[in-house]
C-alpha cells in the first residue's frame, strides 16, 4: 500500500510551516519538521492501514513536502519539484491569502490540541460531488457542518429571528418556506456560519455568527471547487447578482 495523498488539512499545516520559514524548505532533522510529522500522524483522517506504513508522514516526507512548497512558489528561481495540483492550489492560497491561511493552520492545530476535531463524525456535505473539499481543510469543514446541524442551535436562531420580528426567510434569495408550503413550511429554515471556516475558531458559536438560508442557498455556500474556499451568504448574493 502506498501512502495516501496529502489532504487539505495536512497541506495547510505544511504550507504554514514553510511560510513561517520565509518560504524556505525545512530539513528532516529540524525540530519543526519532527513536530509536524508527529502531528500529522495524529490527525483523525487516515485509517490504521496508512498509519502502519513506516514512512507515512515521516520527517523525510514532511521535509520533501516543504521542498515542494518552496520550489513551486512563483518567486523561486530554480527548478520546481514535481507535485500534485492540490499542493499547487495550496501554494496559490498561501500566496494570495497568507494571513487567512496561517489562521486556518492555527485553527486546525488548536482543534487538534483541544481534542475537539477528534470527536466530530464525517458530515454528508464534507466532500462535494467533485471530491474537492474547502481549501481551509476537511476537519474545519466537518466542524462547521456539525455545528450548523445542531438542532438546539438552529432552534435558538429561529427564536432570535422571531423575537426580533423578522420574517423567517432566506437571507440570500428571500425564499420563504411558509409562503410556499403553508403550514408544512412554517418555522422552517436552515442555518449557515457567516464567518469563514478559518475564522470560526474553537469558540462556542454565537447566534449572530449564523445566517438563515434556504436549502438551495445553503448547499451553494458549502459547494466547493478546487482552489475556492468558504463562501459566505454575502459572497453568494454577489455571485447571484453577477450571474443574473
Amino acid at each position: 500500500m502506498r501512502a495516501p495523498a496529502w489532504t487539505e488539512d495536512e497541506l495547510v499545516l505544511a504550507g504554514a510551516l514553510v511560510v513561517k520559514n520565509g518560504w524556505r524548505e525545512l530539513r528532516t532533522k529540524d525540530r519543526e519538521v519532527q513536530d509536524l510529522s508527529e502531528l500529522l500522524r495524529s490527525l483523525p483522517i487516515h485509517g490504521p492501514e496508512a498509519l502502519a506504513l513506516p514512512d507515512f508522514r515521516s520527517p523525510d516526507s514532511v521535509s520533501r513536502k516543504t521542498t515542494d512548497f518552496m520550489t513551486n512558489h512563483s518567486l523561486y528561481p530554480g527548478k520546481a519539484t514535481r507535485c500534485g495540483k492540490p499542493t499547487l492550489l495550496m501554494i496559490e492560497a498561501f500566496t494570495d491569502r497568507e494571513a487567512e491561511m496561517l489562521q486556518a493552520a492555527q485553527a486546525i492545530e488548536e482543534g487538534i490540541s483541544s481534542g475537539e476535531l477528534y470527536g466530530i463524525p464525517s458530515q454528508p456535505d464534507e466532500i462535494d460531488e467533485t471530491g474537492a473539499t474547502a481549501i481551509e481543510g476537511r476537519l474545519l469543514v466537518r466542524r462547521a457542518l456539525a455545528r450548523e446541524r445542531d438542532p438546539k442551535l438552529r432552534a435558538l436562531k429561529i427564536k432570535q429571528m422571531q423575537r426580533l420580528g423578522r420574517v423567517l426567510r432566506c437571507e440570500v434569495c428571500g425564499f420563504d418556506f411558509a409562503r410556499t408550503y403553508g403550514d408544512l413550511g412554517q418555522g422552517y429554515i436552515e442555518v449557515h456560519h457567516v464567518t469563514p471556516l478559518h475564522a470560526s475558531e474553537a469558540r462556542e458559536t454565537k447566534l449572530d455568527d449564523l445566517a438563515c438560508l434556504c436549502a438551495n442557498c445553503h448547499r451553494m455556500c458549502h459547494r466547493n471547487r478546487p482552489g475556492e474556499s468558504w463562501r459566505t451568504p454575502a459572497a453568494l448574493r454577489e455571485w447571484i447578482r453577477k450571474s443574473s
